[in-house]
């Protein structure tokens, strides 16, 4: 039986603004020639639109409100195996080359190795057993697009030939469309770019190696893009996000899926392929291969809870076509301060326009004093999700349908999103990190406050509407 290599790249806040997902303004060839090459998933979902929580999930091959990892910047004490684990015990050499952050320590025996391994693969020197490759792309993290950092790490790499021009980005119907904004979302572009250069080295030192028709590479990302509305929140931008498979005589090269996969799926699917067993206590689903689950997933479910000091409870559903969202905390607003989310510039322009009643109803919506407690978008009519339909009667059903779906989700995944961080420490859970948060805690200048005078960092004793 052949045995297969895997070759595990994921992006850093890195949304669908690639040019195989039709983005002309993305420099993006080496990501484009994966996707004709394999497999291109157009409802590709993150358990949660911020990294640590999102990353738990893939590793555990279980949602990250069911472990107890999903407050951003918490510390599970007592983490379940890793699927690493699995493919060690079966004789994979395993080598996670850089960040974890799966908001709890791995274990040292969940991977071989923890260093650079591109030059070890041109060189052909992993040979001897079948492997596991895994690497973070960091250029694209959204502290890239501050101004200090892009000039320090990705202006000198990039000629003034190659830098993305701001006057030709798309801005989302979200954020207004001004020269700061305009220029974070070009720096972007500018750290994709860069992204695309390193695939590209990782894809040509897997040709080098004699490996490529024997390896499956996987391309995801953790969340969407550092910007409002994006990265932290649970619209398409946030959560719903490329993935890309080559599976050389397993996926016919240019497919593309409109089948809804969730990361949590991406665990089981990769043990059940390389014929491995799969823990019984995974929640994914198998989605490729002789082994794939029966049916295909109808919905793929996300949320968030705490993000460092800024306390929400969110989830969402999302098929085909529709994104619905439950706001379990409507009476919070969206827009609470985040220290680090407010160096970015375009959340400072959002705040200040907002504040000189300069923006549109779309622009606008993110600074409400409060959020409405449900969302439902068409992601096909209106991919921003700017149009809220759940109080159009039109949609009542599809509305009704997707709420009892959640419903169900909710209460078979055994969500701890339900108690307080506090019961969750008392339990021994999780690691009491909330002075460490709390301490982070500054209110906004006065003419930008939204909602309560200082960020809520614990579950609101008005529990959930």
């Amino acid at each position: 039986m052949k045995k297969w290599n895997v070759m595990l790249l994921v992006a850093e806040d890195t949304g669908r603004n690639l040019g195989c997902y039709g983005d002309a303004a993305a420099h993006t060839p080496a990501i484009d020639g994966l996707s004709r090459e394999g497999a291109r998933y157009t409802t590709a979902c993150s358990t949660a639109p911020v990294c640590a929580p999102s990353r738990s999930a893939l590793v555990l091959g279980k949602y990250q409100w069911s472990v107890g990892s999903h407050h951003m910047r918490s510390t599970l004490l007592k983490p379940p195996r890793l699927f690493t684990q699995e493919l060690r015990d079966a004789g994979y050499y395993v080598n996670w080359s850089n960040k974890t952050d799966f908001n709890f320590e791995p274990p040292t025996a969940f991977a071989d190795d923890r260093r650079d391994w591109f030059n070890d693969l041109a060189a052909g020197k992993l040979n001897d057993r079948p492997w596991f490759l895994y690497h973070n792309f960091h250029i694209t993290h959204e502290s890239q697009m501050w101004p200090e950092e892009w000039e320090k790490n990705v202006a000198p790499q990039l000629a003034a030939s190659e830098r993305c021009d701001p006057a030709a980005v798309p801005v989302p119907e979200y954020l207004p469309d001004t020269p700061k904004v305009r220029a974070d979302i070009a720096r972007h572009y500018d750290c994709l770019r860069l992204q695309d250069r390193q695939i590209a080295r990782a894809l040509d030192a897997l040709d080098r190696s004699g490996q490529r028709d024997n390896t499956i590479v996987i391309y995801l990302s953790d969340h969407g893009r550092g910007l409002v509305r994006e990265k932290r929140w649970c619209y398409d931008a946030g959560a719903n996000l490329p993935l890309i498979i080559r599976w050389p005589g397993g996926i016919a090269p240019g497919t593309v899926a409109d089948e809804p996969v969730s990361w949590v799926d991406i665990a089981p699917t990769l043990l059940s392929i390389l014929n491995l067993p799969v823990p019984d206590d995974y929640q994914g689903r198998v989605f490729l291969g002789e082994h794939r689950t029966p049916g295909e997933r109808e919905y793929a479910f996300s949320g968030r809870d705490r993000m460092d000091e800024a306390f929400d409870r969110v989830r969402t559903a999302r098929n085909r076509r529709f994104r619905y969202i439950r706001n379990l905390f409507p009476q919070l607003p969206y827009a609470q301060r985040n220290h680090y989310m407010e160096k970015q510039q375009t959340t400072c322009e959002v705040r200040e326009l907002g504040a000189a009643g300069k923006l549109n109803a779309a622009q606008g919506a993110w600074l409400a004093e409060a959020k409405p407690a449900e969302e439902l978008y068409d992601c096909l009519a209106d991919p921003d999700n700017v149009r809220n339909l759940a109080a159009d009667t039109a949609y009542a059903d599809t509305l009704t349908q997707m709420r009892a779906a959640l419903d169900t989700f909710l209460e078979e995944s055994g969500d701890k999103g339900r108690l307080p961080e506090r019961e969750l420490i008392a339990q021994g859970l999780v690691a009491d990190r909330l002075e460490e948060y709390g301490a982070r805690i500054e209110p906004l200048p006065p003419h930008l406050r939204i909602g309560p005078e200082r960020t809520v960092l614990e579950m609101p004793e008005t529990r959930e509407a």
